[in-house]
């Protein structure tokens, strides 16, 4: 090993100096090694239907209150609204499969916009999305137990069933199970995928049939007009409570890394089918053979979405039986949406630790089941804070979750337009167009302004978000700055108590001292350049390695790289650069080998965007993040 600068003294100018970066070369040799995932062993690969009826679960559970909550604000447009969703959906389809068939990695929006943007904005997509999974864990396990509620007042089981007492009690039941080590599996979700759709098949056979083109109902609910006669507020406040339907649509891009080659296309087209069919239809057939009333009861004088409005469909389209099995149905497919949000949440949230973004407890492991019991019971927690903060109230509920969801969307439009500019060369079997992406955010954001503005509650709905939402965000900003809190304690310790002073040091220097890898194919001195300004900006860090693979002593000749990263470590005193020259043939192999040898994990790992010639798929290189 040799100095990368002929001189060892630092500059007495530098306060923070991180030291002189070195010259090593590794040879990381020829033998075979399994390649790891970057939290997970080798990943058992979901099909198609497997896959689809995992995200479909989610997506098609909105089907049993999103007709309900479209009818209070558009009346009888309502089926419009919800197929004027449904066509927005069919743009997010091209918008998806872009990001995820480039970077087809686990994550979401978090991953598109941490490959194409800073850390920290990523996070903020993230936090979108656990408040997303947390308003789906609560809507989830409120609808099931009122469904429950009415499965039982009809075969006179009880008829004061305390719904939010056994909300809190089903959250519970999963976080327990959840910790326990249970997770949903491929073959029980699609038992409820294959019950849950055979049974809206049935719904919507039996509204046909009793509808039987006898259109009296519908023209004397279409005669009703738009509420309060405003036909422009109907359709726009309709179409952004309709959005609630498609909510799940993200869930596909949160494990495409468990999913066979081109399975991720063909989840988001599945999913669309089912929500473009289902949703209007069912909108469409419930007026045509109930009152517009039926989908809502009025308390206070506020209008509120009927809880259990499919089992009330149910019932005039072929009576009780067939409103037990819809309600018997919601229960299994709401409980499997709950058991989503704790699977999804988890795997968010220790990727988000792994990086850095959130407190490094959250790793932390039950001995017995390697579960992660601090997120666990951390969201288990928040679920019930906010159950007894709106007692339930699903329009309060539905609001968060869809300012949060949208919010998602939105981001991840954003992040597709990125990936258009920065990572155009990064090879994708799909591509939308920039009208499609266009037209898609702003529909997005047309739906973000009407959910924040919707006479009722929308100061409790944006109350509600804003202030879980700045909860997650500080959480994150306070991880993101502990270098420099610690800086400061340190300061105000020099002079108190030496123990604890030294125990802050300590903690500084760990933190300080978690390296990070850029690959670098040459001696482009602009492309290094942002790389250690990259480390600087995202990164809690004073050592960045520079790794060069080469394959034969002859491929370094004329190679200025030493001689460049020297001008660079001297430009930002307060990072140190290492040059390490490994013997290999890059891939994901050579990736793993090293991540063992210098004791770096693989999303601490960074690569230039590689061409239409990269050999490799992103997602095989273990979590390699792209920062150029």
């Amino acid at each position: 090993m040799s100095s990368l600068h002929p001189e060892d003294n630092p500059p007495a100018s530098v306060q923070d100096f991180a030291g002189w970066g070195t010259v090593e070369r590794i040879d990381v040799g020829d033998e075979d090694v399994e390649v790891r995932h970057l939290d997970s062993g080798v990943s058992h690969k979901l099909g198609e239907f497997a896959s689809t009826a995992i995200c479909g679960n989610d997506i098609t559970s909105s089907c049993l209150y999103v007709a309900a909550l479209c009818t209070i604000q558009a009346g009888p447009y309502a089926f419009l609204c919800l197929a004027a969703v449904a066509a927005m959906l069919y743009l997010f389809r091209n918008i998806y499969a872009e990001v995820g068939t480039a970077l087809p990695l686990n994550g979401g929006a978090y991953n598109a916009l941490l490959n194409t943007t800073s850390k920290f904005r990523a996070s903020l997509a993230a936090c979108l999305t656990i408040l997303s999974y947390l308003a789906t864990a609560v809507i989830s396990a409120g609808e099931a137990m009122h469904y429950l509620h009415h499965f039982g007042e009809k075969l006179d089981l009880w008829h004061h069933f305390p719904v939010i007492p056994a909300t809190i009690g089903l959250l519970g039941f999963f976080a327990l199970l959840s910790v326990i080590g249970i997770t949903e599996s491929a073959f029980v979700a699609i038992l409820i995928f294959v019950l849950h759709i055979a049974t809206l098949v049935l719904l919507v056979g039996s509204a046909f049939w009793t509808f039987g083109f006898d259109t009296t109902i519908f023209w004397a609910n279409w005669s009703q007009g738009p509420p309060d006669g405003a036909l422009g507020k109907a359709i726009i406040f309709g179409f952004a409570a309709g959005l609630l339907g498609i909510s799940g649509f993200e869930s596909s891009a949160n494990f495409i890394e468990e999913q066979k080659k081109g399975v991720f296309p063909k989840t988001l087209r599945n999913m669309w089918f089912a929500v473009a069919i289902f949703n209007p239809l069912i909108s469409l057939l419930a007026m045509s053979i109930m009152p517009l009333s039926a989908a809502y009861e009025v308390k206070e004088g506020v209008k509120k979405a009927a809880p259990d409005f499919l089992a009330r469909m149910a019932t005039t389209s072929a009576g009780e039986w067939l409103a037990t099995l819809v309600s018997f149905d919601a229960v299994f497919v709401l409980s499997g949406a709950v058991l989503t949000a704790y699977v999804g949440v988890t795997g968010l949230m220790r990727r988000m630790a792994l990086d850095r973004c959130l407190p490094q407890f959250l790793l932390k492991e039950n001995k017995k089941r390697k579960t992660n019991h601090w997120i666990i019971l951390g969201f288990f927690a928040t679920c019930v804070s906010i159950v007894l903060i709106t007692e339930g109230d699903i329009d309060i509920l539905a609001g968060v979750y869809t300012i949060s969801f949208l919010g998602v969307m939105a981001l991840f439009a954003v992040g597709n337009m990125l990936l258009k500019v920065k990572r155009r060369r990064l090879p994708r079997a799909a591509r939308s167009s920039w009208v499609g992406v266009t037209a898609a955010l702003i529909a997005v954001l047309i739906g973000l302004a009407a959910n924040a503005l919707v006479d009722y509650p929308a100061l409790v709905r944006v109350r509600v978000f804003i202030v879980y939402f700045v909860i997650a965000v500080s959480v994150v900003a306070l991880t993101f700055a502990r270098a420099q809190i610690l800086k400061v304690l340190l300061a105000i310790m020099r002079a108190g108590i030496q123990p604890l002073n030294e125990t802050l040091a300590e903690k500084l220097d760990q933190i300080n001292n978690q390296q990070v890898v850029f690959f670098t194919k040459g001696d482009n001195r602009a492309n290094l350049n942002r790389a250690a300004l990259y480390v600087l900006q995202n990164e809690q860090t004073t050592r960045l390695k520079v790794v060069h693979v080469f394959r034969d002593e002859s491929d370094l000749e004329g190679l200025d790289l030493q001689e460049q990263l020297q001008v660079i470590d001297e430009l930002y005193p307060e990072l140190r650069i290492d040059l390490v020259l490994v013997k290999g043939k890059f891939g994901p192999e050579l990736i793993e080998k090293l991540s063992r040898e210098l004791g770096v994990p693989k999303n601490y790992m960074f690569l230039g965007t590689p061409g239409d010639r990269f050999p490799h798929n992103i997602a095989e290189l273990g979590g390699v993040r792209l920062i150029i």
